[in-house]
């Protein structure tokens, strides 16, 4: 070993490659198992770039309130159908910063409709910081403060109004916390049923495993849809947003319980017979004790996977049954919601912003199904 100036040792022996590709691979091998897997999930882009995206948008909901300038349900009756209006930067060649034309709506006597108009002589800057309608930062924080406003004598409709004259961009924000929320909730509930009554079919066997059997393909036998409905028809009409949410997450995560447990009976069947799982055993230990600290510990990679891939159903779920009018109900915003106004078609080819809740709900399922093949490649680190 020769000591530098710097105070550092370098070794004195030859270069041997061979040596130097051996102990890269038993340094690979020494590795904790979550580094093994963040270095092959890297590796798979589309599930990088949904896991940062996904991220990004559970962080934002707390915030929603502060981002979205109007109030969820704040209506503008002279603004009914009001198009999309653009922010624009330059007005006749010289740089103000961000600032809208006021529109105006004039009756088109032709086609009885409202037809807005842009005033272009006359732009008026944005407010940032600004005072608007109030709100609960992250549930429980009241606040009337707005990231951006529209300015007095002009609207800011980014992504144009409903019927009603409600900002779809806000309602959209607001939106997000409902829709992105029940799939957390549902799947907890899921996750809860599916691995305990999985595991306890799966490690005692015998009579409950047949019982439980019998449970799991009842309710798989059922139609999805015609339960979801029967189900969500029994939630009384006069609770309140708050309770119908929760029971609507209740409802999903019971309903998708059957498939993770099958899953985890399965496993649990062939990992029982491991000597680890004797010898615990042997020396002991609870059957509660040798699931917690042996059985699940091996099963964890397949659990994380197929929860990133059931919450995207367990949103389309709400979706599907607020958009029929059965699940979350107004004034409770959520994307079914905002769908539910955008049934008539023939409003839809008028107004086809309208529609747009569609794609939050797209890119969002689009992202956890690309997360969720990026985990099951990489909670395999081994796999080539």
């Amino acid at each position: 070993m020769t000591k530098l100036p710097d105070g550092r040792y370098v070794d004195d022996a030859p270069y041997d490659p061979q040596v130097s590709i051996q102990q890269l691979e038993r340094r690979d091998l020494d590795a904790p198992n979550w580094v093994l897997i963040w270095r092959k999930f890297k590796t798979h882009k589309l599930g990088l770039i949904s896991g940062i995206f996904l991220l990004f948008c559970y962080l934002m909901l707390p915030f929603a309130g502060f981002i979205a300038p109007y109030g969820a349900n704040e209506r503008n009756s002279d603004h009914l159908y009001a198009p999309p209006q653009a922010v624009h930067w330059v007005h006749e060649g010289e740089f103000l910063g961000p600032f809208v034309y006021p529109i105006t709506a004039e009756a088109d006597l032709e086609t009885f409709q409202w037809v807005f108009k842009p005033d272009t002589t006359t732009p008026v800057p944005l407010e940032f910081f600004c005072e608007g309608a109030e709100y609960s930062l992250a549930g429980f924080i009241p606040s009337d403060t707005h990231l951006f406003c529209a300015p007095d004598g002009a609207t800011l409709f980014l992504w144009g109004s409903d019927r009603l004259g409600r900002d779809v961009f806000s309602r959209i924000l607001y939106g997000a916390q409902l829709s992105l929320t029940v799939g957390l909730i549902g799947i907890s509930v899921s996750f809860f049923l599916g691995i305990l009554l999985g595991s306890i079919a799966g490690y005692f066997g015998g009579r409950i495993d047949w019982v439980i059997n019998r449970v799991i393909e009842i309710l798989r036998s059922l139609p999805e849809l015609p339960l979801w409905l029967a189900l969500s028809a029994a939630v009384p009409s006069n609770w309140g947003p708050v309770a119908v949410f929760f029971i609507i997450s209740i409802i999903l995560g019971i309903l998708d319980w059957p498939g993770l447990a099958r899953a985890v009976r399965a496993k649990f069947l062939s990992l029982r017979e491991e000597e680890y799982v004797r010898a615990a055993e042997m020396m002991g230990a609870s059957s509660g004790r040798v699931i917690r600290k042996h059985l699940l510990p091996n099963f964890m990679s397949h659990l994380i996977a197929s929860a990133t891939l059931s919450i995207p159903a367990m949103i389309l779920g709400e979706t599907a049954l607020s958009f029929l009018g059965l699940g979350l109900r107004a004034p409770a915003v959520s994307w079914g919601v905002m769908l539910n106004d955008a049934q008539n078609l023939a409003s839809i080819e008028i107004y086809p912003w309208t529609a747009i809740p569609m794609i939050p709900i797209i890119i969002v399922v689009l992202a956890f199904n690309f997360l969720g093949d990026g985990l099951r490649d990489s909670l395999d680190p081994y796999q080539q």
